[in-house]
């Protein structure tokens, strides 16, 4: 199969998919528990975090010096924060509605369920369905970097594997996303197919990422060492800027720390299976 194919198949399945099945529990389950949305989250963050340090910045250290590496990797982190802080202005009326400030609009996904349907946000002036659809557009934007990390994982693999086990944790990551975005749209008199709809379509990004994200990183080795370290970096933001704010927000335990340290022996495991 075309390597672009495939590529485009896979972050097709994970990241549109993982957005959809988000969006189906949120419909299932309206009001899923802080715990366990808290321990998924923490459990996501420890399998990326495996991915950056074992996978990513390995593979891009035997391509180039270790000091370009890094400074790619805090590019890659302040470009992602940046867009995010971009996104937030943009989808600012998300703060009014009563939900949580964490500084990304992710952090509100837990106050969209609180409301009654089809209920004005705090500011008067949106439903919860306009909010829905505001942190659609925004997981949308932000799954532009996510889907390069898939697709600069695919280039630096020997085999697939890698950019199999990068696209399957960002499908992880993207379940809560796709609940974020349905709960509100649900919460607003939205339909379960629509809104799951919605959800599905902000992943679209990710695939044209992806498909970036490898077609950069096939043409050079320091254009691979390049997109490696800038996917590890924007990784790195998804882990430390949005996944352990949120998950420590929802469910403050001992049992948190335990579930990164899951995720991180499960990462570290694939990693060594498919290397091995």
């Amino acid at each position: 199969m075309n390597a672009y194919l495939q590529i485009f198949l896979i972050t097709a399945l994970t990241g549109a998919g993982g957005l959809a099945l988000g969006g189906g529990l949120a419909a299932a389950v309206h009001n899923p528990s802080d715990r366990s949305v808290s321990l998924l989250l923490r459990f996501t963050a420890g399998v990326m975090l495996s991915v950056v340090c074992f996978d990513l910045v390995a593979d891009a250290a035997e391509e180039s010096p270790i000091l370009p590496v890094l400074c790619w990797i805090m590019i890659g982190y302040l470009l992602t924060y940046l867009l995010n802080c971009w996104i937030d202005r943009q989808a600012h009326h998300t703060h009014s509605h009563g939900g949580h400030d964490h500084g990304h609009p992710h952090g509100h996904e837990r106050s969209h369920t609180s409301h009654d349907s089809g209920g004005l946000c705090a500011c008067g002036h949106h439903t919860l369905h306009t909010a829905g659809l505001v942190l659609a557009a925004a997981v949308a934007l932000h799954n532009m970097p996510v889907g390069m990390a898939i697709g600069a994982t695919f280039a630096g693999s020997a085999h697939s594997h890698g950019g199999l086990l990068a696209a399957l944790i960002i499908g992880l990551h993207n379940i809560p996303e796709g609940m974020s975005i349905t709960a509100p749209l649900l919460a607003g008199g939205g339909r379960p197919a629509g809104s799951i709809g919605v959800a599905a379509l902000s992943g679209l990004p990710a695939i044209a990422g992806a498909l970036i994200g490898y077609g950069a990183g096939t043409m050079n080795p320091l254009l691979l060492a390049v997109s490696l370290s800038f996917a590890a970096g924007a990784m790195l933001y998804v882990v430390f800027g949005e996944l352990l704010p949120e998950s420590e927000h929802l469910w403050k335990s001992r049992l948190t720390g335990l579930s990164t340290m899951l995720g991180m022996l499960l990462g570290m495991a694939l990693i060594f299976i498919h290397t091995h």
